[in-house]
């Protein structure tokens, strides 16, 4: 709290407190009888003076509580759709940035061309590893990043089980196309190059695909 706003809140309870304790001497005063001498006739007024006197007091009780209004704007803001968009921004809720339709080659490309440690997918096979193709060989090569790379086998009964669920889509896993890829690649790589780029192969299927660049990730359910 600023020292103005303690200023007036100090300024406030010597008013409120001399006021209430006015109240209270005309109480006295009227017990007493002095108010009649000093003011026949003034019922009207000391009525009035008792009732304010009362209200004050109540006032001077909850001024602490009150003086939570003078931030009632910064609370406020807080809760705007900026203010709440910051604070999950901030927090990195689930780590979440952004949400894509589909699958953004160009996104994933800009993300391993900016990778200095490792780049690592995650997938039944990769449909649109032509197009990734070049950026995968050039994190090796200009910049020694590891490169990890999981796919399904592509004879286990899992591949046959996929391969049934996409035929809707006029799509079919081809592993085969994928490792052949790979394989290119790892025959180009210098020797000493080879065992930056890592393929494995697995016989079940995971609830996710994973395409990963250094702390970067781009996630899809099945």
């Amino acid at each position: 709290m600023g020292s103005g706003n303690g200023f007036r809140y100090r300024a406030e309870r010597i008013s409120l407190g001399a006021m209430a304790s006015a109240g209270i001497l005309v109480l006295l005063a009227d017990l007493f009888g002095w108010l009649d001498k000093m003011a026949p006739g003034g019922t009207l007024p000391k009525i009035t003076l008792l009732i304010l006197s009362t209200v004050t007091l109540f006032l001077l009780m909850e001024l602490d509580r009150l003086k939570v209004l003078d931030n009632i704007n910064t609370q406020i803001s807080g809760l705007t759709l900026d203010g709440l968009t910051g604070e999950l921004r901030r927090q990195h809720y689930l780590g979440v940035t952004k949400v894509h339709t589909v699958f953004s080659d160009e996104e994933f490309k800009r993300l391993m061309g900016a990778a200095r440690q490792e780049i690592a997918i995650l997938q039944t096979w990769i449909p649109n590893l032509s197009r990734l193709e070049e950026e995968l060989e050039r994190a090796v090569t200009e910049r020694n990043v590891q490169v990890r790379i999981l796919l399904l086998h592509p004879k286990s009964a899992v591949a046959d089980l996929r391969d049934e669920a996409l035929r809707a889509t006029r799509s079919s896993v081809d592993v085969g196309a994928s490792l052949d890829i790979l394989q290119a690649i790892h025959n180009r790589l210098a020797p000493e190059l080879r065992t930056r780029l890592s393929v494995r192969v697995y016989n079940s299927l995971p609830s996710i695909a994973v395409y990963k660049a250094d702390e970067h990730y781009l996630v899809s359910s099945f």
